[in-house]
């Protein structure tokens, strides 16, 4: 046993060493042209403060509090890295367009591990374009307006027309499920419901394990992630096989991608090919079902809001004649208010669902007297941007009349809730139809009622998780860990 011991004490020793050269080297070779900050302590740095968790949509307080002592561009030490944290739209733009050059996309090991060492997160320049390419051809704008708008409005409606007959029911946990059997079905063919073996279970963690410490030992939320990858991973190359040995077409896209694959001047294997499908369903059924469930706090907490969105979409109904028939593109085009509420701005700005946006760094990079060494990670901080008082008067409030005369478009210098540059969110079209078509049938056809009141709360460089208070309690309604718990009512000329 004292043999183990001096050996961890060994390791510690030679780490801690290592970490302190590594700081004097750095320091020793810019001089004092590093961005202000502080290391904090050798090998953690300042991670325990960075992953503390804030229950408020207001700027992270460790990132604030350093901004009003450094300024907008601050370094500091997260895992043993050297991090620069970023509100600086100049420095942030200049990255975004650095992709490929100076930058490339990092994100923790964990994450790589957990979504796949073949993802389209882990591929850079022309094969990330392709690969990108490739999923806009199932995600994309052209894609939504001839097939997957009127696949989402007949899911959407059927969804909400189901949950209308709970005593109530988790908007969060029931949007995710939407979404998931959805898209999952587009991807591969699966079928939550017909399946031996449930996906969905399996990503339900994926969030915690993908900033946790890579430490694959049982009960750790990083070994739980990687358990559920395999769980996942099995069921698509199972898939896989089976297409490969049939002549039969399923029309998805994973149809799609086995047919690229065959193709003589193609990088796409099966490896690739199965981390893409994985990521793909983690990302879409996430990021949609957290901007729902914001949206509907937001609309909860603003009656006002409620009524001028209703009014947009009554008008549509008007408009259409038929009130059975799908929503159509041009409808959907036409949702200028929709737009400020939903999913493109005014939740996104506040709720800031991606709070930070990771690239490391291959050459020195030289911004405003300051130099951000090769080897370092530049974090870009979205809430920093998206809370700017010089930008957005009152920027805590929920006000999507705030929108009213802007250009309504995914990226800008001051709005980069979907990132920037080449690497742009595949899936922002997807995300914004998917949160449209659900707030038109919301409002025309159901009246609801909050039980259950939600705080936010989110934790460093992730995303959030919500802790339930009881408006009043009803022992069939609480359930631990959920955003937000609704009984909703349709209206009797819809029903």
């Amino acid at each position: 046993m004292w043999v183990f011991a001096l050996c961890i004490i060994s390791l510690l020793v030679i780490m801690i060493t290592s970490q302190w050269l590594k700081r004097r080297l750095i320091y020793s070779k810019y001089k004092g042209r590093l961005p202000p900050g502080s290391m904090g302590l050798p090998i953690i740095g300042e991670s325990i403060q960075f992953f503390s968790p804030h229950s408020s949509y207001d700027i992270p307080l460790f990132i604030k509090e350093r901004m009003s002592k450094y300024g907008l561009m601050f370094k500091t030490s997260l895992v043993g890295n050297l991090v620069v944290v970023s509100g600086d739209p100049e420095l942030n733009q200049y990255i975004f367009k650095e992709e490929g050059k100076s930058v490339y996309c990092s994100y923790t090991k964990s994450a790589f591990k957990i979504l796949g060492e073949q993802s389209l997160l882990a591929y850079h320049g022309v094969f990330h374009k392709y690969l990108k390419n490739l999923t806009l051809t199932m995600i994309g704008p052209e894609s939504l307006k001839e097939v997957l708008l009127h696949e989402m409005d007949a899911i959407t409606r059927n969804y909400l027309h189901t949950c209308s007959k709970y005593h109530s029911f988790d908007v969060k946990e029931e949007s995710a499920n939407m979404v998931f059997e959805y898209f999952a079905k587009k991807l591969f063919g699966y079928e939550e419901a017909k399946a031996s073996k449930k996906l969905r279970e399996n990503y339900k963690d994926f969030l915690d394990g993908m900033i946790s410490f890579p430490l694959n030992i049982p009960g750790t939320a990083f070994h739980s992630c990687l358990k559920g990858r395999e769980n996942v991973i099995k069921v698509v190359k199972d898939v896989i096989n089976e297409r490969k040995s049939s002549k039969e077409s399923h029309q998805d896209f994973l149809d799609f991608l086995i047919e690229e694959a065959k193709k003589e001047e193609t990088i796409l294997n099966e490896a690739i090919i199965v981390d893409l499908v994985f990521a793909l369903l983690f990302a879409s059924y996430e990021t949609s079902s957290q901007a729902i469930t914001l949206a509907m706090k937001f609309l909860s907490d603003h009656p006002s809001v409620v009524v001028e969105l209703t009014k947009e979409h009554e008008e549509i109904l008007k408009n259409r004649g038929n009130e059975e028939s799908g929503i159509t593109w041009m409808e959907y085009k036409s949702m200028t208010f929709t737009h400020m509420v939903s999913y493109i701005n005014e939740t996104l700005r506040l709720g800031n669902i991606v709070p930070g946006i990771f690239r490391g760094v291959t050459k020195d990079i030289e911004m405003k007297g300051t130099r951000i060494p090769a080897g370092s990670t530049v974090m870009v901080c979205p809430s920093v941007v998206h809370l700017n008082p010089a930008k957005y008067n009152d920027p805590l409030a929920f006000d999507p009349w705030r929108w009213e005369g802007q250009e309504l478009h995914a990226g800008s210098k001051n709005f980069i809730a979907f990132g920037g540059g080449s690497r742009l969110c595949a899936g922002a079209h997807f995300a914004k139809v998917q949160v449209a078509v659900f707030l038109h049938y919301l409002v025309t056809s159901y009246s609801w009622v909050p039980i259950l009141i939600c705080v936010l709360l989110f934790r460093g460089g992730t995303s959030f998780e919500p802790i339930g208070l009881p408006r009043f309690r009803r022992s069939s309604c609480i359930t631990s860990g959920v955003p937000m718990l609704i009984v909703l009512q349709g209206h009797e000329s819809m029903l």
